[in-house]
């Protein structure tokens, strides 16, 4: 005696409960990833892209020019609130007595732009004197030093 089961009849119930749980994963998911973008989102490089294309020879033509310097500018990193960085001439020899001023952003505007100045703590060593607070910033850093000038972006975490 075989006993035959007999095949479940495909109702609208069960097809209005797919497309409702096809949509209900696809809302979830969009969800999660939204969630994702916010929350990981730099910022952006440029406001307005055309203008910054406009520049881009300009701006070539200043990084040849502060390359002529010779002067290298270490990552600048937090050390106990104050943002610290360390530049060298030529040859590696520190260079003293620049001028630093630098701008600090949140990559997402969550707060207003901080300037920070820097006082030479000896070694080429420079520590700015205002405290920079904790999180992700962009550095808009401008270097002056016997009548030459330096402008460079840098990240701290």
């Amino acid at each position: 005696m075989t006993s035959k089961s007999k095949p479940r009849k495909l109702t609208g119930y069960h097809v209005a409960a797919m497309i409702v749980a096809f949509f209900a994963v696809v809302v979830c998911v969009n969800m999660v990833m939204a969630r994702f973008a916010i929350s990981t989102f730099g910022g952006t490089v440029v406001d307005n892209s055309y203008v910054a294309s406009q520049k881009y020879n300009q701006w070539l033509e200043q990084a040849r020019n502060q390359a002529t310097h010779g002067w290298t500018v270490s990552p600048t990193e937090r050390v106990g609130g104050k943002a610290v960085m360390a530049l060298a001439q030529d040859g590696g020899t520190a260079l003293l007595g620049a001028e630093i001023i630098t701008v600090a952003e949140h990559p997402v505007g969550r707060s207003q732009p901080i300037t920070l100045r820097f006082r030479d703590i000896g070694d080429g060593t420079y520590a700015s004197i205002n405290t920079l607070p904790a999180g992700r910033w962009k550095l808009r850093i401008n270097i002056t030093h016997e009548g030459k000038k330096m402008t460079l972006a840098q990240e701290v975490h």
